[in-house]
């Protein structure tokens, strides 16, 4: 999913927003002066980025070393060394929010998608983030949730159908969206949103890929699970927390779709120390 493209485009973009016209405290180091930092992790969680950190210090100079103790879907514990990084010291301190500030919040990302893949274990669910990202960091967001242990629900507008309440009243109704997507993009995974036990039975009957259980209480979820029968994969999604979700799996629901997942993400306690 990521490719070195994408992360040197947004190492590049990040490095400059934060340099601008030049890193004046960086300055006040002898431009000849060597250093080495460690980074350590203050808290438990799943380690995701380190790509990011190797393309911002690369281009500020290719001259400096990163040696990685840990790899992007490691469980970390407090104290624990995820890499140490050697060379000029003024680039490194120049270089450290940048590739700390990826690695903090893409491992906080993971240490969420990995909570949550956890409180739903034993269970046959798959659970889904959402386009609800960071905008332009949406692709690296993505990869993190699966460096946690969850899983991708489609990745933009281009490359599967979300029909939700707006498109099917502009469409005209439920079997004529689903006809519509199958005509404009056969092959494409086609995805309704229903809200009531009603709208299900007019979905599976236009036969649809998936379908989208919107708000539907825990009670409802059997219904929809026992009047499916298996004909269709079965989505549930909205208000879903951590306190709910564990019994939303038990249901049978196919997947559960979770926005929290890359929008209420706290970024990982990582720390820098450098040495001379």
């Amino acid at each position: 999913m990521l490719t070195q493209q994408y992360i040197q485009q947004l190492a590049d973009l990040a490095l400059k927003e934060d340099i601008g016209s030049g890193d004046i405290t960086a300055e006040l180091v002898r431009s000849d002066t060597n250093a080495r930092a460690v980074v350590v992790s203050r808290e438990t969680g799943v380690l995701c980025g380190s790509t990011f950190v190797d393309a911002v210090f690369s281009m500020l100079d290719a001259e400096i070393n990163i040696d990685w103790f840990k790899s992007d879907g490691d469980l970390l514990e407090p104290n624990d060394t995820l890499f140490t990084v050697s060379g000029n010291a003024r680039k490194i301190l120049t270089g450290e929010r940048t590739a700390l500030n990826f690695l903090q919040l893409l491992s906080g990302t993971a240490t969420l998608a990995y909570r949550f893949a956890n409180s739903v274990e034993g269970t046959s669910v798959r659970l889904l983030d959402t386009r609800k990202t960071i905008p332009g960091l949406r692709l690296a967001q993505k990869y993190a949730v699966t460096c946690g242990g969850c899983h991708n629900h489609r990745i933009g507008l281009y490359d599967a159908f979300l029909i939700k309440e707006n498109h099917i009243e502009a469409c005209g109704g439920i079997a004529d969206a689903i006809s519509a997507a199958r005509k404009s993009a056969p092959g494409k995974t086609v995805e309704i949103e229903v809200e009531t036990l009603n709208e299900l039975q007019l979905a599976l009957a236009a036969n649809p890929d998936r379908i989208m259980l919107d708000n539907f209480s825990e009670a409802m979820l059997r219904e929809a699970v026992a009047a499916n029968s298996g004909q269709c994969e079965l989505e549930a999604s909205g208000n879903i927390t951590e306190l709910n979700l564990r019994s939303i799996a038990e249901t049978g629901i196919d997947f559960i779709s979770i926005g929290a997942l890359t929008k209420r993400v706290e970024p990982l306690d990582l720390s820098m120390r450098l040495e001379r």
